[in-house]
């Protein structure tokens, strides 16, 4: 019991330790709320805000339809389809962006083509809602795919034979049923696009005001202005904090359990 409590110690010490020795630097300043109005700060947080919003819309949108399809369909190929989409979440972020400039950049696969319709990519804010969704969409997909998988399917057929069309089953039986994990999956989804780093900066730069988000606020704050980096990171963790209990609080309210 003793080294299970000492293993346990040392696990909580290595996440804790970090975190509190952002705030151990932040706070006794007192230039945290000073610095959210230094335009470097704002910049990052507005485009921080809308992207990963983006991102996310753009997840539901997309993931949900994939994941069902998953959960519920048999097809050749499918093994290597959910493989696919899972990739992202173990890939090296620089090799994610990479990957994105070679098919989005201006000399990538699909380059040419786009730039012939006067659409440009690599470098832009699109180019850090692409990169947001490769990496970050597939926590959603593969949430709500669970979510899917445990629904008991006698429930849909019981809502289809009192005469609900495919739509209203969905609607009103299966959303309800997988809302917190569809809730789980998209708050994650969020939280990923927000921290994500190494393919945007591959793929899109850092361009205050246009591509540079916190994370990439941060690092480069961190060569010339370690108070801004500092208080940036603090308010990435506040907001990660944040995220997670009202993750927790919401799906025990929606599920009826202890999350």
């Amino acid at each position: 019991m003793a080294l299970l409590l000492l293993g346990a110690a040392l696990f909580g010490l290595l996440i804790a330790l970090p975190l509190t020795a952002i705030f151990a630097r932040v706070l006794p300043t007192g230039l945290l709320l000073d610095a959210l109005r230094r335009p470097i700060v704002l910049e990052a947080m507005r485009l921080s805000a809308v992207t990963s919003l983006l991102t996310l819309a753009l997840a539901l949108v997309l993931g949900t339809p994939m994941a069902y399809l998953l959960a519920r369909r048999e097809f050749p190929g499918r093994a290597l389809i959910d493989s696919l989409i899972e990739l992202p979440m173990v890939l090296p972020p620089a090799v994610a962006g990479i990957g994105l400039l070679m098919a989005f950049g201006r000399r990538g696969l699909f380059g040419p083509a786009l730039e012939s319709f006067g659409i440009t990519v690599g470098f832009t804010t699109a180019a850090v809602v692409l990169a947001q969704l490769f990496v970050a969409a597939p926590f959603y997909v593969r949430a709500a795919r669970a979510g899917f998988e445990l629904v008991d399917r006698e429930l849909e057929e019981a809502a289809r034979t009192m005469g609900a069309s495919g739509w209203a089953t969905f609607r009103y039986v299966t959303a309800p049923l997988i809302f917190p994990a569809l809730l789980g999956g998209a708050v994650m989804c969020w939280a990923r696009a927000l921290g994500e780093f190494g393919a945007t900066i591959m793929f899109a730069g850092s361009f205050q005001g246009r591509t540079q988000t916190m994370p990439l606020a941060i690092y480069a704050a961190l060569e010339s202005d370690l108070d801004a980096a500092l208080i940036l990171s603090a308010i990435l963790v506040i907001v990660s904090f944040a995220v997670l209990v009202v993750l927790r609080v919401a799906v025990r309210r929606v599920g009826g359990t202890d999350a």
